[in-house]
């Protein structure tokens, strides 16, 4: 029987989602950094997976990030998003993380928002 490419697309994802999800794993001591990226912005939140609780979160759409910077959707925004995440956990105590791509490959917005988040010292 003939799916339609969206159909398609979405078992694809799932797979590659559910492949990468199995092997990571958020404790109190180092939770989860999720990463999601649309087509205009980027967000990232941290989550202790045991009692399923956000415990920092940060955004391109938050209105002082977005006064800051004027595009919410390159590399450079990606790097003060970083940036600005990395102090909110350093704030928390939160030296060591466990980085969750999902779906998205290593590269481009996600790979800065990574790089920034380990010039500001946090490890994974």
């Amino acid at each position: 029987m003939l799916k339609s490419k969206s159909e398609i697309k979405k078992v694809r994802k799932e797979r590659i989602r559910k492949r990468i999800r199995k092997e990571l794993k958020g404790t109190p001591s180092r939770p989860r950094l999720i990463v999601i990226r649309s087509n205009r912005y980027i967000y990232a939140q941290v989550v202790d997976d045991l009692s399923g609780k956000v415990l920092v979160s940060a955004s391109t759409l938050e209105k002082e990030f977005r006064e800051k910077v004027k595009k919410t959707k390159d590399k450079e925004a990606s790097q003060q998003l970083g940036s600005v995440l990395g102090k909110r956990l350093k704030e928390k105590n939160l030296e060591t993380i466990v980085f969750d791509r999902r779906i998205y490959p290593y590269h481009g917005r996600v790979k800065a928002l990574a790089e920034a988040l380990r010039a500001e010292g946090i490890s994974f």
